[in-house]
Order: structure tokens, then C-alpha cells, then sequence
């Protein structure tokens, strides 16, 4: 990777979510779901399903899955409904019932969840596409449950500035997240010493280089814990998913490389842990379900009983963990790179990845070659500060097309 940009520390301290400024209990919030019918955006309805006092949904968005949206808008009554793709707009209108308002494109993302009259917004859209309403949401004073971790990653320091101008709230969606913010409350930032993330390791924890040459798409979207999209159960299998949450906590938590460590667990029993300076650690321990991280946030600062079974730790009987070697997991390695290298890199990391991801989907490369793929992009990236949204988009941009020359044998060096 060329040149190295040094990104100035933000400090942020764990009174970020203050308990008395946002919320009273028993609250009825007005909430937005951006990526309703994705796995995420399902969950967070079931959720919100079981709490109707809690919560009024005001607007649901889809990129693609237009029949699923409109059938959602009906159930949960939405004001407001974005179909972030380009469609015949004659053609769906018809779906969606008289009282919701129908938007299109990935500008109406924004301007929804930037609604004077909403209080949360979820955003669990793939990709940069996250960036732009996570921002105005912010900007906004709203509270910001965060599940694309690529916001973060590709506009890490424009997400805390945003949080920062208005003053919101931002509240992690993933599991590993969540856990750590869990496991932070009441403590001082000044005495923690470092956190750790876990890893179920995927489907094919273990293998060889000459199996994994081998795999199919069946077989990488099997994941043996967690049921999740297709992108974050490949980017699972390939470990980059825990690298691009390595960038993640990096923004979330104001913590270098060196004091965020990965562990292999493979049965996803402990979420994450934190470690404290005189060497206690807690951690956050359920069953593998992703309603409990998503309830946790939308419910914040309350904890009610939940649809996930609680665990039964005399049914556990052991916690096996293994350190993850970045020499074994080679995803994880470029995701510890590009961080300490900074500027544009991690945006780089995260679009080349979701090309390269789409195109082992479709068949066209081999799953090892994913992450040559997304190496590659990076060793040809000059990188910007990335203190603009511009720069953010400009480095996503380029790095797509990049990545496509690459797969399509058209790139030359």
C-alpha cells in the first residue's frame, strides 16, 4: 500500500450515551428501518413487533425487494416508504397502500431518516450506501442504531464528527459491538486496557489452502452458528467480516490497533470481552441470536424480556478460544493494515471486498481469490485524508471499478 496517513485521535469518552438526555422509559419512539427486508431489518420487526407500546414504525426502506417492502408498509402501518433502486415507478406504485408516501432512489435514504419527527433510525442497508443516511441522522441530534459496519469503515471520522456537531446518539447493532459497549458501562475510559473481539472462525475454520480452492457458494453461505445475509456470511467465511469490525471498533471505542484483539470461538457463546487495566475482564454471554444485540439498542436504556432463549450455561460445559493468527487469516491482516495506514485505505478495503464478494457469488472467481482481489486494489490505492464525504465516495468509486478490471482480467499494473 503506498504512503501512510496518520489519522488524528478523536476523543471519546463512554458518557457518549448518557442515559438522562435522550430517553425517558416508557417512551414511545418514532422509528425508521433503512434495509427492512434484509435479515437485520426482520429481527429488528420481530422486536418491535413484541413492544407495540414502544414503537411507531414511520419508514421502511428496500433496495431491491419491492413486493417484501410493500407487504411490510402494510403490517406496521408506515408513513414513509424508499425503494433505493431504480425501478418503474408506475409499476410498483400500486403495491403500496393510499396513506405512504413513495420514494425512490438512494437520496431518499437520507431525507427520510433525516425526518424532523423521527427519533431512531436503524440502518442496516449493505455498503456505503449506509454512510450518507448514518450522517444526516446524526447531524440531525437522532439516536443511530448502527448494523452497516461499512459506514464506519469507509467515513469512520466523518460518522464522529457528525455525532459530535449534533449532538445524536450512535449505538452498535453488531453482536461484538454491542457486547463491548455492554460490558463498558460505568467504567472510565481510562481504565481499560484493551477489547476482544470474537470470531466464530466460519465454515471453514481449519482448512487447507488446497480445500478452500475448492469451495462452493453452497458451501461458504453455510455458516455453522449465525443466519445472516449472503454478503456477511461470505465476508464471514473469509474472516474479513471480523477485520472490517476490527476498523469498526477502532471509530467506535477510540482505540489503536494494538489494544483491539481478535480470538477464534467457535461456538459464539461469549460476543466479546473487555479487559481493564488491573486485568479483570467482563464479558457478554446468549445464545448466538441477533434480536438480543438489536432489542438492546432499540430499547436502550431498558432491558425487557426478549424472543431469545436464555442461556443455560450447565449446558455449555466449555468455552474453547485460539488466538487469530493474521498470518492464517490473511482478510484479517489487511484489515489491521489498512487501519494503522489510515486515509482512504479502509474505504478501499471495504468497497474492493464487496466487489469481490459479488463476484465469487455470481461464480466468477474462486473464494480464495477474494481477498487476492481486494490486496491487489489496495497495493495500486494513492491515498486521500479522507476527511470529506467526497474523498469517502471518490476512494469507493475507484476502488469498485478497480476491482472489477481485476476480475475481468482487463487491469494491468
Amino acid at each position: 500500500m503506498k504512503g501512510k496517513t496518520k489519522i488524528k485521535r478523536l476523543t471519546i469518552s463512554f458518557d457518549l450515551f448518557p442515559l438522562n438526555r435522550y430517553y425517558s422509559f416508557r417512551t414511545m419512539k418514532r422509528i425508521v428501518i433503512l434495509g427492512a427486508t434484509g435479515s437485520i431489518g426482520r429481527a429488528a420487526l420481530e422486536v418491535i413487533e413484541r413492544f407495540p407500546d414502544r414503537f411507531q414504525v414511520v419508514g421502511l426502506s428496500s433496495q431491491v425487494n419491492v413486493t417484501g417492502l410493500a407487504e411490510l408498509v402494510h403490517k406496521f402501518h408506515a408513513e414513509e416508504a424508499v425503494i433505493a433502486s431504480e425501478v418503474q415507478v408506475q409499476s410498483v406504485q400500486d403495491l403500496f397502500p393510499s396513506f405512504c408516501r413513495l420514494s425512490f432512489g438512494e437520496m431518499a435514504l437520507s431525507q427520510l431518516s433525516a425526518r424532523e419527527d423521527v427519533d431512531l433510525v436503524l440502518v442496516s442497508v449493505v455498503g456505503i450506501a449506509g454512510l450518507l443516511p448514518t450522517l444526516q441522522a446524526l447531524r440531525k441530534g437522532k439516536t443511530v442504531a448502527l448494523a452497516t459496519k461499512e459506514a464506519l469503515v469507509a467515513g469512520g471520522k466523518l460518522v464522529r464528527r457528525a455525532l459530535s456537531e449534533g449532538k445524536g446518539l450512535l449505538l452498535p447493532v453488531d453482536s461484538e459491538h454491542s457486547a463491548i459497549f455492554q460490558c463498558l458501562q460505568g467504567n472510565s475510559p481510562e481504565s481499560l486496557e484493551k477489547i476482544i473481539l470474537t470470531a466464530s472462525g466460519g465454515p471453514f475454520y481449519g482448512k487447507s489452502q488446497e480445500a478452500l480452492e475448492k469451495v462452493t457458494v453452497d458451501e461458504a453461505l453455510a455458516h455453522p452458528v449465525w443466519r445472516m445475509g449472503k454478503k456477511v456470511t461470505i465476508d464471514s467465511a473469509t474472516l474479513m467480516n471480523k477485520g472490517l469490525e476490527v476498523i469498526e471498533a477502532h471509530y467506535l471505542f477510540d482505540l489503536p490497533p494494538e489494544r483491539i484483539e481478535v480470538l477464534i470461538h467457535p461456538r459464539s457463546i461469549v460476543h466479546s470481552l473487555v479487559q481493564f487495566r488491573d486485568g479483570a475482564m467482563l464479558a457478554q454471554l446468549s445464545l448466538p441470536d441477533m434480536r438480543l444485540p438489536i432489542q438492546f439498542a432499540l430499547l436502550f436504556p431498558e432491558r425487557l424480556p426478549s424472543l431469545v432463549q436464555p442461556l443455560d450455561l450447565s449446558q455449555v460445559k466449555r468455552l474453547d478460544f485460539e488466538k487469530a493468527d493474521p498470518e492464517r487469516f490473511p482478510a484479517l491482516k489487511l484489515a489491521y493494515q489498512v487501519l494503522s495506514s489510515g486515509g482512504t485505505f479502509p474505504t478501499v478495503l471495504s468497497a474492493a471486498d464487496e466487489i469481490a464478494v459479488q463476484a465469487f457469488l455470481e461464480g466468477r472467481i474462486t473464494f480464495p481469490r477474494i481477498v487476492e482481489v481486494v490486496e491487489e486494489v489496495l497495493s495500486r490505492h494513492s491515498p486521500y485524508p479522507g476527511n470529506t464525504l467526497q474523498e469517502a465516495l471518490e476512494a469507493d468509486r475507484w476502488a469498485r471499478k478497480e476491482a472489477e478490471k481485476i476480475i475481468s482480467g482487463k487491469s494491468s499494473k
